[in-house]
């Protein structure tokens, strides 16, 4: 069992327990507002997160899942801190990294199982790799010490969440929509620098959620969000589905 009980949250918001540490935490969070709160948030994040990612769950996903969750260190847990306006408390960060590893764990894992059909282990172990890599730098650009967090909601459901470093000159996108596009149409980011629109990357159909890391994306002014045909416009045809101001 951890040595610190709070570090317990996210794995026991995502059912990543055994059934000592389940039983010493639920005694804990009778105790604990603070793990009570962050709990809750996260079981709601991963809901929302994982709604509508595939059409059809590839197999032995929440096995993949739950391991590499078990396997990702987790921030000690502490009291919600009170920050300068503009900055992420200790609290946020911790709720924005669970997050993204919810995303881009799940991600991986189910790209891998899919992969395994045609090419194998090598293939597997590459993506997986690559996954690795993907969480770790999502994880040092939202623990950066001048981290900035700003969000909108989407007018189709949902909200964006852009997080920017101007020290490691690099940002997140996280998008979390209540559902996928309709059919033939799929969510796009956009950085706007000078006003004039770049792709950040479109979703793939039947995608509501999305981590990206964009280098660059403190200087540019907005992230913008549109509903293009799949898969992808090289331009915005679409009215902004939110529109995030950076500076």
């Amino acid at each position: 069992m951890s040595a610190d009980i709070h570090t317990l949250v996210g794995p026991y918001a995502l059912d990543a327990v055994d059934d000592l540490e389940r039983a010493a935490f639920e005694r804990h969070l009778r105790e604990c507002e603070p793990c009570r709160l962050e709990v809750d948030e996260l079981r709601e994040t991963a809901a929302r997160l994982a709604d509508g990612a595939w059409s059809v769950p590839p197999p032995r996903l929440r096995e993949n899942v739950m391991a590499e969750i078990a396997n990702t260190r987790q921030i000690p847990g502490r009291p919600p801190e009170v920050a300068a306006p503009g900055r992420a408390t200790t609290s946020r960060r911790r709720w924005l990294v669970a997050a993204a590893a919810v995303v881009v764990a799940a991600t991986g894992a189910g790209t891998a199982v899919y992969a395994v059909q045609d090419q194998r282990v090598r293939h597997e172990q590459a993506l997986a790799e690559s996954a690795r890599a993907s969480e770790a730098r999502v994880r040092s650009v939202l623990a950066a010490p001048d981290l900035v967090v700003r969000e909108q909601p989407l007018k189709s459901g949902g909200r964006v969440t852009v997080a920017t470093s101007s020290l490691l000159d690099a940002g997140v996108i996280m998008l979390a929509a209540d559902g996928a596009p309709a059919t033939g149409r799929v969510y796009q980011l956009w950085t706007i620098r000078a006003g004039a629109p770049a792709s950040a990357g479109a979703l793939t159909a039947g995608q509501s959620a999305i981590v990206q890391i964009v280098d660059g994306l403190p200087d540019s002014s907005a992230v913008g969000v549109t509903v293009e045909p799949a898969p992808g416009s090289a331009a915005p045809t679409a009215p902004l589905d939110a529109l995030v101001q950076i500076t």
